[in-house]
């Protein structure tokens, strides 16, 4: 796995924003922790009712589903297919949020009466034929309606033609618009320009989610069915699965559905997630974010990467426990496969990195070859940019056809550059950090000039440092118990609400002590109180700390280690010696 750490041992640290007063004032109006209000002051809250809001909103805090522009249309759209009797086809992208949202779609519209099918995009075909695909299933099905889930803004031509077959599209999608907007009975997503939905950051599942809550509130009011009909606490599960998987920003509405939806899946009756869950190999008391994205996620996704998404959404939605026991053991095997295919693939980045260390100097970084497999690229790129702090696309070479995936850094947003270059491109589409192309391989070259140029031109050395940003200055004697569940009020972690990185100044104890191979163990004393730490990736440092007397200034993550009764432990982020 990606173990280049040249870039990790230098992070330059920024430390936080002091306002002294602002602090009291959060102390006073919260009763909380001082190192906690510290954490917000860092974090750039500069009114109370944004605190409130972050730390206490509740699920009556959503917003009106029909804020979303052309709402109405929609709702009354699948109204009528459910009085009609019409068939309706979901159909989702082939990511953990497109297999989640069309899993919700589909159980909640069949919960109404609804006859619906479900259809999930196959990685393996180029984008113009996915809506071809999903066209075909819909007529051989005999849909009327066509239901996308995270997917379609940008495939305004393909839509095109499925309109023209006299099926109707509603559109449910959260990528930025990259050209003109399908024409459709309705088109839901939170970037559209004339969207007054306070919100951008909804994910696929998201907007699905609000699809749903729209349909039962006007049902409800219409007096169509009882409110005690449907409950769409039930989605929130995965709702939660979906917006954690595609890294949605976890503040304001989002982090409301997380924080409900987390709670949903500790007690979630779907057989197949429970059976996932387990083969995950994570207790359900210690599920979290980070449980949910390392462990589960990556399960799911790694069926829309080498095998068959469809499956994703079954193992979803299914009922039988002998089935999906099957199912979850065969999600199991995939996500061995793909972390196999992966570490090939890493192993031969590192190499060619190592072997052309220009790569790595530039501003941007783009490679591509035609050994790698276009299902994993996108965990290639997003690593190798959060390591260098650069945008990097890793194109994937298939039959003189290139698949690339694109991550950035906030500096350097990436439709921009993408528009700029479509005379180069066959199509694009996705988020100025998160994005996806496909290419001919004869225009690769031309492009990867262009793309570098763009980068070298508009980042300054500074913006591809790697930087570490502290939240607060504490002591040792402030971390107990009580500090570690009042800091609880920040979670759901995740996308720009990152866990807080505090530093302190300590001695040494003693020696550190390696720890399989690549870690350091260290033991720190600040006045009566020592604790442990643990640095990953960090023991090639292991020689530099065996003076005696040292003091560290250390930046780390506090942690309840549950291992042989209770204690609190540090995640070391990096540390400095102090001479």
């Amino acid at each position: 796995m990606l173990s280049w750490h040249h870039t990790h041992d230098d992070p330059n640290w920024i430390y936080p924003k002091l306002n002294p007063q602002w602090k009291e004032s959060i102390i006073k109006e919260f009763k909380i922790h001082p190192v906690t209000a510290q954490i917000l002051v860092s974090r750039g809250f500069t009114t109370l009712d944004q605190i409130h809001d972050y730390l206490y909103a509740k699920l009556p805090d959503l917003y009106d589903p029909f804020l979303l522009a052309e709402m109405p249309q929609a709702v009354e759209r699948v109204c009528k297919a459910i009085r009609d009797s019409e068939n309706i086809l979901i159909y989702g992208d082939n990511d953990v949020d497109g297999m989640t949202g069309t899993a919700l779609l589909t159980e909640f519209l069949q919960s109404l009466g609804a006859n619906v099918y479900f259809y999930a995009s196959n990685r393996g075909t180029s984008r113009q034929s996915l809506i071809v695909e999903a066209l075909e299933y819909a007529l051989k099905s005999q849909c009327k309606l066509l239901i996308t889930v995270d997917c379609g803004i940008t495939a305004a031509a393909e839509i095109a033609k499925v309109v023209e077959r006299g099926i109707d599209v509603i559109i449910t999608d959260h990528h930025e618009p990259t050209d003109k907007i399908p024409l459709c009975v309705a088109t839901l997503n939170p970037k559209l320009l004339n969207n007054s939905y306070p919100n951008r950051d909804l994910t696929g599942v998201g907007v699905a989610f609000k699809l749903a809550h729209a349909i039962t509130n006007h049902l409800v009011a219409e007096g169509k069915i009882s409110p005690k009909k449907v409950d769409l606490k039930r989605y929130l599960d995965l709702v939660a699965l979906g917006t954690i998987s595609d890294m949605g920003a976890l503040k304001g509405e989002n982090r409301i559905l997380v924080r409900y939806g987390i709670r949903q899946l500790r007690k979630t009756k779907r057989i197949g997630l429970t059976k996932l869950i387990s083969i995950s190999d994570v207790d359900l008391n210690e599920l979290s974010t980070f449980t949910i994205a390392s462990k589960i996620a990556p399960r799911l996704n790694s069926l829309g990467r080498i095998d068959d998404p469809q499956k994703g959404v079954e193992v979803l939605l299914i009922r039988n426990t002998q089935v999906a026991e099957k199912m979850a053991e065969e999600l199991d095997l995939n996500n061995i496969e793909r972390q196999k295919i992966e570490r090939t693939m890493s192993a031969e980045v590192e190499i060619l990195i190592a072997s052309h260390p220009e790569i790595a100097k530039q501003k941007a970084i783009v490679i591509h070859s035609d050994k790698w497999h276009p299902g994993v690229i996108a965990i290639l790129s997003t690593r190798i940019s959060k390591v260098y702090n650069r945008p990097t696309i890793v194109i994937a070479i298939d039959k003189e056809l290139g698949k690339g995936s694109l991550r950035s850094i906030p500096e350097f947003p990436l439709l921009n550059v993408l528009k700029d270059n479509a005379d180069l491109l066959v199509n694009f589409g996705g988020h100025d950090f998160a994005a996806g192309l496909t290419i001919k391989e004869s225009n690769i070259e031309e492009f990867k000039k262009r793309f570098i140029a763009a980068a070298e031109k508009k980042l300054q050395e500074h913006d591809v440092t790697n930087k570490l940003y502290l939240d607060a200055e504490v002591n040792f004697h402030d971390l107990t118990f009580d500090f570690m569940e009042s800091i609880k009020l920040l979670e759901p972690y995740g996308n720009e609400n990152p866990p807080p990185i505090l530093y302190a100044e300590a001695k040494q104890a003693w020696p550190p002590k390696v720890v399989g191979k690549t870690h350091l163990k260290l033991y720190l004393e600040q006045g009566d109180r020592m604790l442990e730490g643990i640095a990953f990736g960090k023991a090639a440092h292991s020689p530099s700390l065996r003076r005696k007397d040292l003091t560290l200034r250390v930046a780390f993550t506090p942690q309840i280690n549950n291992f042989q009764g209770q204690s609190i432990q540090l995640m070391i982020r990096d540390f400095r010696i102090l001479e």
